[in-house]
C-alpha cells in the first residue's frame, strides 16, 4: 500500500505496510460525557481526534479493506464472556468478513505480567481458540497464534527497549495503575515493559490497525513512538499503527461492577442456558419496580437492558418501555431469553469445535507456523537495518 488521498486525512490511515512506501480484557464511551466524567480538555481533544480518525478508517475499509492489517487478541486468564463478545469479538468478525487481514494473538506470556503463575494455561488457550471459532473467526482468513510459540516476536523486545526510557514506561496508564495497585509489592520488569511487549505484538506482523477502547489509546501511541524511533535511527521498516475505536456500550458485570473473569460476574460464551439463567437471576438491580433506561441513576438496571438490547438488536429504551412496571423479575426473564436465543448458535458451534480437539490443535499449529514465518522475516529485516547480519 502507498500513500493516497482516499480519506480526508490520508496520513492518518495510509501509512502503509512493511515493505511498501511510508507506512491494542471492552468498549468505547460517548464523547459527549467527557466533561461530566472529569476528563481534562487535552484528553477530550485527543479522544475527539481519535474518533475522527476511526470514522475515516471505517470509510477507507469500505473502499479498500486490503490496505489494512489488524492485530488484536486476549490474555488466556479465563473464559471469554458476553462483554468480550459485544465489546470486541463481533467487531473482529466484522473486520475479517469485510476483507481486512486479521491476526489474533493469544498473549500467554502476558499472563505473568501481574500474576505469580500461569494457572491452567493449556485449557485456557484452547478455550480461547474454541470461542474464536464459535463466534465466526475463520482460520482460513485469520491467523490465531500464541506469544510463547513465536521466538522472533519476543526477540524484537530487545531493540525496542533501547528506544524508550524508563520514565516513559512509568507514565503509561496501565503501568501507572499497576504500580498504584501493587502497594508494597514490587512491580515485575515484565509489567514495566508491558507497553513495549504490546508494541512487538503489533509491529512484528506490521499491523497498521488495532481495534481498541479509549483507555488503550496510550498503548497505540507508545507503539507509534517505537516505530518512529526505529525508523528514524535505522531506516524505514515499520508502519505507524492507528487505533480503531470501538463504539460498543460499556458492559458491566452482573454485580454492577466491571465485567471481569476474575470477579465471577460474567456470562461466559461457553455456559449453557440453565447456567445463564441462574447467573442472571442473581444479577443486581434496584428497589424501583418501574423499569427505565437511565444509565446515570440506575446503572444496574440499565446494564441489563443494554444486554437485552444488544442481543435483540433493539434500543434498550424500547425494551424498558415494553417491560414498564412489570419489575425486575420480568426484566431478568427478558434478558435471559434474549441472551440464550442470541448465544444458541454460538454455543452449538462451540460444542462442535470442542468435540474435535484435533481441529483446535490444527488451527493453533497452523497459526503459529504463519506467525513464525512473519516474525522471522521481520526480525531479519530488523537485523539488516541495524547492520547486525554477520
Amino acid at each position: 500500500m502507498t500513500e493516497d488521498n482516499r480519506t480526508a486525512d490520508a496520513a492518518a490511515v495510509s501509512d502503509g505496510r512493511a515493505g511498501d512506501a511510508d507506512r491494542s480484557d471492552v468498549a468505547g464511551r460517548s464523547h459527549g460525557r467527557k466533561q461530566a466524567a472529569g476528563e481534562a480538555p487535552e484528553a477530550s481533544a485527543t479522544l475527539a481526534k481519535a474518533r475522527d480518525i476511526s470514522r475515516k478508517i471505517e470509510k477507507a475499509i469500505e473502499e479498500d479493506p486490503g490496505q489494512f492489517r489488524v492485530l488484536t487478541g486476549d490474555r488466556p486468564t479465563g473464559h471469554l464472556h458476553v462483554g468480550h463478545y459485544f465489546g470486541s469479538l463481533h467487531n473482529r468478525v466484522r473486520l475479517q468478513n469485510a476483507g481486512v487481514e486479521t491476526w489474533l494473538v493469544i498473549a500467554d506470556y502476558q499472563v505473568i505480567t501481574d500474576r505469580d503463575g500461569v494457572g491452567p494455561i493449556g485449557e485456557r488457550v484452547r478455550s480461547l481458540v474454541a470461542d474464536y471459532l464459535a463466534v465466526g473467526i475463520d482460520p482460513a482468513r485469520a491467523t490465531i497464534f500464541t506469544h510463547s510459540a513465536v521466538p522472533a516476536l519476543n526477540q524484537l523486545m530487545l531493540p525496542f527497549l533501547s528506544l524508550v526510557t524508563e520514565s516513559e514506561l512509568h507514565r503509561n496508564p496501565t503501568v501507572k495503575a499497576e504500580l498504584e495497585a501493587a502497594g508494597n509489592r514490587a512491580m515485575s520488569g515484565l509489567m514495566l515493559t508491558y507497553p513495549v511487549h504490546q508494541a512487538a505484538d503489533i509491529l512484528f506482523c506490521k499491523a497498521n490497525l488495532v481495534p481498541v477502547g479509549k483507555d488503550q489509546l496510550p498503548h497505540i501511541e507508545q507503539t507509534r513512538v517505537v516505530a518512529d524511533r526505529f525508523n528514524s535511527r535505522y531506516g524505514k521498516v515499520f508502519p505507524r499503527p492507528h487505533g480503531l475505536l470501538s463504539e460498543a456500550d460499556m458492559i458491566l458485570g452482573l454485580d454492577g461492577d466491571k465485567m471481569s473473569k476474575s470477579r465471577n460476574n460474567t456470562i461466559e460464551l461457553r455456559m449453557d442456558a440453565d447456567e445463564t439463567a441462574k447467573r442472571i437471576k442473581k444479577a443486581v438491580t434496584d428497589s424501583e419496580r418501574f423499569i427505565a433506561f437511565d444509565p446515570e441513576n440506575r446503572p444496574e438496571v440499565s446494564n441489563l437492558l443494554t444486554l437485552a438490547g444488544l442481543a435483540q438488536g433493539r434500543s434498550p429504551r424500547e425494551i424498558a418501555e415494553k417491560i414498564g412496571d412489570a419489575g425486575a423479575g420480568r426484566l431478568k426473564a427478558v434478558v435471559t431469553e434474549s441472551l440464550n436465543d442470541f448465544l444458541a448458535p454460538i454455543r452449538a458451534r462451540r460444542a462442535e469445535v470442542e468435540a474435535d480437539p484435533g481441529y483446535v490443535e490444527k488451527v493453533l499449529h497452523e497459526g503459529n507456523e504463519r506467525a513464525n514465518a512473519m516474525a522471522d522475516a521481520t526480525l531479519d529485516e530488523v537485523r539488516k537495518a541495524m547492520k547486525m547480519v554477520y
